[in-house]
């Protein structure tokens, strides 16, 4: 733990410590949730300064590192990187006042190049500074006619810049972009499939079989999914898929191993799969109430293994082999890196079953670039291979999965979801460490939900390296996450303007916010997007700035908007059209409560459980709190004719949650004008758990729920079915029936 930063209170130290709070994105001071400014202390916004590498005890400190922070973007005639829109027609650059005339060079990602000629021109200057005696002019250099969207260089004045062009909008589909055109989808935890084939976890076979029966039972354009990334497995600290090992690639759990062709085609395999003791094992695991996630990979590990030893057997110049190396080699050292990290981890782990996480290694493997990570790779170049080898079958069933959907006519798919966080003690920091800041942890500012604020444990990235490195690695984070798919959701889409930073040693409540380079970010995620033609959603609940909505509006990323949280200025429910245009709508998220939680007050009750309630009188308030937003609801859905006058009116009449309420709530949400709208399996099928329950681990079964039905029985169970077609009649009633 840190001790907080001692800072002079004198006038010159404080101008140049708010001088440095803009350099540096650091925002001093905010409003919450509830209507109330913070203004950070000046120990406070020094201490982000330490940790960003900004030294800040003093004012002298304080303005040469100013000083040298100007010096190096101004004197420089491109920056490292740019990020421009194709339509803006030019780039900005900086030239010295006594440059002669230039000769600029794009060298396009298709291989040609153009030149276009730069006259200095101090009239044409937007900005101008002076440096070390040196007068500096910001000018606009015009894009050659033949330039296009896409990656590519910059040459100026002796340095180099990648120059990335970008579209004005994310992708939107043609059949999407039509006035009122609208859409529907199912969101599932894949993991939480059940069926009589699995090994006890949902899998990329039984998405294809849920996917057909909610195209054609439900009607929905797309199934929308958690986050796929790859996570350790571990209950109960490491099975959250909103905190991935890696966010670049995916949970080798979810493959299903009897389709790998190493598997079916040898004797071996399927006598091993065909025995008593293996059927024995998948069966306990299938009727286990919740998801086992150790027991499970252990049992699937084994025969991927297996599948890898017979994959070595097939001839070095057989099809498969050669597809495989292609793949590996065009994922190149990301890749590489993933699977040095997963071998380490594996080795060391069975050296001592104490070790867990990479900061408790031996100290030469903490660091990927040692000699002893580079001896490692010598020695075990297969087992590195088979890690790769995992990957490779989860993007050959994942793509087989989205090619189902589409073959199926559904018009979106599946849409992904790429979360924020990433685990401190997983591959992502340890292989790339430069890009996260050390000593301060991401959060979130107190709000409803939580009213001392969220402290989620992670370090924050570190932008400036992001944009020194041509934002390569945010790149490579949103093309990963949107393959094989027609959608993707960006979790706490908030990232990309700014996060709230809490120095190590500080509560939730003493944090700030820290700026990102989000004009770059939203502009490369548009062009993923139409690179992919992945239609983008941004999550974006909790504390939202105006202008952060408005920018995702203008380059046509989804708002996300739930039922919940939509509420008028005197705290009622916003009507329907109230809802804006460009957005997702739905009920509720994994960590809010569902419908049937929300009406009985499941989730209270969870947090009593689980001692989230400091006493009784919570408890009580909570439940009171409660009885006031069910009452609003009610209110709202007879205003709208969506109960009839029969019904009880009063909320406190209905401890039950049902099957009226259920038809007024779904149909609610999709008489609203939003282009998509997403149902919740949990809140399809009347389940009152929801995934997981915010701030516990072992008190409550996080991210190991399983659905109510097994997809085997969807079409025949009565209650599933009822439930569906009531779903479906309301999307074929609102125009959002995918036909």
């Amino acid at each position: 733990m840190s001790d907080p930063i001692q800072v002079p209170t004198a006038q010159p130290y404080e101008s140049a410590l708010e001088r440095a709070c803009v350099l540096w994105g650091i925002q001093r001071e905010y409003w919450d949730i509830f209507g109330k400014h913070h203004v950070a202390a000046p120990a406070l916004q020094a201490q982000i300064l330490s940790a960003l590498k900004v030294p800040s005890a003093t004012t002298a400190q304080l303005e040469s590192a100013i000083e040298a922070r100007l010096w190096a973007d101004w004197s420089t005639p491109v920056a490292p990187t740019l990020v421009v829109s194709l339509s803006d027609g030019s780039v900005p650059v900086r030239i010295p006042a006594d440059s002669g005339p230039l000769t600029a060079e794009f060298h396009w990602e298709s291989g040609a190049t153009s030149t276009v000629k730069l006259l200095p021109d101090p009239a044409a200057a937007t900005e101008t500074a002076q440096l070390r005696g040196h007068t500096f002019h910001r000018q606009l250099l015009p894009l050659p006619k033949d330039a296009a969207i896409g990656y590519h260089r910059l040459t100026l004045g002796g340095a180099e810049s990648r120059l990335i062009l970008c579209p004005d909008k994310a992708y939107t589909p043609e059949y999407l972009a039509q006035p009122f055109t609208k859409g529907a989808g199912i969101a599932i935890s894949l993991y939480g499939l059940r069926s009589g084939r699995n090994h006890g976890v949902g899998d990329f076979t039984d998405l294809q079989h849920f996917s057909e029966w909610a195209h054609r039972v439900l009607g929905v354009s797309f199934v929308a999914l958690n986050p796929l990334h790859s996570i350790p497995n571990r209950a109960p600290y490491n099975t959250s898929p909103y905190l991935p090992n890696c966010s670049f690639y995916r949970n080798g759990i979810y493959i299903d191993t009897e389709r790998i062709p190493e598997i079916v085609n040898s004797p071996l395999a399927q006598r091993i799969l065909a025995g008593d003791n293996f059927r024995r094992k998948t069966e306990r695991l299938r009727a286990t109430e919740y998801v086992e996630y150790e027991q499970v990979w252990s049992l699937k590990l084994k025969v991927l293994r297996l599948a890898w030893r017979e994959f070595r057997r097939l001839p070095a110049d057989a099809p498969r082999r050669r597809a495989f190396h292609a793949w590996a080699t065009a994922e190149g050292s990301l890749l590489h890196q993933f699977a040095v990290y997963q071998a380490i981890d594996e080795i060391l782990h069975k050296c001592d079953r104490n070790l867990w996480i990479w900061p408790d290694w031996p100290e030469p493997f903490r660091d990927p670039a040692s000699p002893a990570v580079a001896g490692f790779e010598s020695e075990y170049p297969r087992l590195i291979e088979f890690y790769k080898f995992i990957q490779w079958q989860i993007d050959e069933q994942l793509a087989a999965a989205q090619q189902y959907a589409k073959d199926l006519g559904m018009s979106i798919g599946l849409y992904h979801d790429l979360a924020l966080a990433t685990d401190r003690c997983g591959s992502d920091l340890w292989a790339h460490s430069d890009f996260y800041v050390a000593g301060c942890r991401v959060g979130s500012p107190p709000d409803d939900f939580s009213p001392k604020g969220q402290d989620w444990a992670f370090p924050p990235p570190n932008s400036l390296h992001h944009h020194e490195t041509g934002y390569e690695l945010f790149v490579q984070s949103i093309r990963k996450n949107s393959s094989h798919g027609g959608a993707l959701r960006i979790d706490h889409v908030m990232r990309f303007f700014r996060l709230f930073w809490i120095p190590d040693g500080m509560e939730a409540t003493e944090g700030l916010y820290v700026r990102d380079f989000s004009d770059d970010l939203v502009r490369i995620l548009a062009l993923e997007s139409v690179r992919n033609k992945v239609i983008v959603i941004g999550e974006d609940l909790g504390t939202v700035e105006p202008y952060i909505r408005e920018t995702l509006n203008k380059f046509g990323i989804l708002s996300y908007r739930l039922l919940y949280f939509e509420k008028r200025p005197d705290g009622s429910l916003r009507r329907p059209w109230e809802y804006p245009e460009s957005a997702l709508v739905s009920v509720s998220t994994h960590d809010l409560p569902t419908l049937a939680g929300f009406w009985t007050g499941r989730d209270i009750d969870a947090r009593r459980k689980a001692g989230l309630l400091p006493d009784e009188a919570s408890y009580l308030d909570q439940l009171a709190s409660r009885a006031t937003d069910r009452q609003s609801m009610l209110d709202v859905m007879f205003e709208l004719d969506l109960l009839q006058s029969w019904f009880p009116r009063k909320a406190l009449a209905l401890p039950e949650f049902t099957g009226e309420l259920h038809n007024a709530a779904v149909g609610f949400l999709s008489t609203t004008p939003s282009r998509l709208m997403v149902l919740n399996q949990e809140d399809l099928f009347k389940d009152p758990d929801q995934q997981n329950l915010p701030g516990t681990t072992a008190q409550y079964p996080n991210w190991r729920h399983k659905m109510a039905y097994r997809v085997e029985d969807l079409d025949t169970d009565p209650r599933a079915r009822g439930c569906a077609l009531m779903y479906r009649a309301w999307l074929s009633r609102t125009g959002r029936l995918d036909v």
